[in-house]
């Protein structure tokens, strides 16, 4: 079987959909206003800087989760999807995962953002596989810690092995789409790395790689 892997933040989406998960609960006055913005915006920077604790990172990003009932989170992220990400849902990015279909390649979507967040998100681009960053479920309620390996750099390698193997596939004729130097680990395993709309750092080393270099934006 073919695959097509797709990064979700600033690849499929022009935008973050964590930061503006973030970003959304401040506007909805769920958390503490500016102290919480100014560590969303840190951690951000970070990401993007290469030096995120990832662990520090999902402490913060899913305590949140963990303060209230999953009907009520459900319906929060409905508005969610209408107000920050479906505007930024690429045109260009539906197409291509189009164009994989018609080419009998398997879609999948694998990011380091919480399933919570990015599994609806997933379905409105029509892919059916998405492998992210789990928060730990029980008894119908969020706890706010993550469960299993967080979906991140060396951890997106380890979580795709594991649903290769479960899946009994293999990369042999696979694509990778991303825009983030954070990503070179997965990039540098599949037959078809893809930088998309690229940071610097990716950016770079697709070039001295000889990798592809697409923008979905333009």
């Amino acid at each position: 079987m073919k695959l097509a892997i797709f990064d979700l933040d600033n690849t499929l989406l022009a935008g973050d959909s964590d930061y503006l998960w973030g970003e959304f609960l401040v506007e909805q006055g769920l958390v503490n206003g500016e102290a919480y913005r100014r560590e969303n915006d840190r951690f951000y920077e970070e990401y993007k800087a290469g030096t995120l604790d990832i662990y520090e990172f999902l402490a913060f990003s899913l305590k949140p989760l963990s303060e209230h009932d999953i009907n009520y989170l459900r319906r929060l992220h409905r508005q969610f999807m209408d107000e920050k990400i479906k505007p930024i849902m690429l045109p260009a990015a539906f197409a291509l995962i189009q164009k994989h279909k018609d080419a009998d390649t398997t879609p999948i979507i694998i990011t380091a953002t919480n399933r919570f967040v990015t599994e609806p998100i997933a379905s409105a681009f029509g892919v059916d596989t998405i492998i992210a960053t789990e928060p730990e479920f029980l008894n119908n309620r969020y706890t706010g810690k993550v469960a299993g390996t967080p979906c991140f750099r060396q951890g997106k390698v380890e979580r795709l092995n594991q649903w290769l193997q479960q899946a009994g596939l293999n990369l042999k004729e696979s694509w990778f789409y991303s825009d983030s130097h954070n990503d070179i680990p997965l990039l540098s395993l599949v037959s078809h790395p893809v930088a998309v709309d690229p940071d610097q750092s990716l950016k770079q080393h697709a070039q001295q790689h000889g990798w592809e270099i697409i923008s979905l934006r333009s």
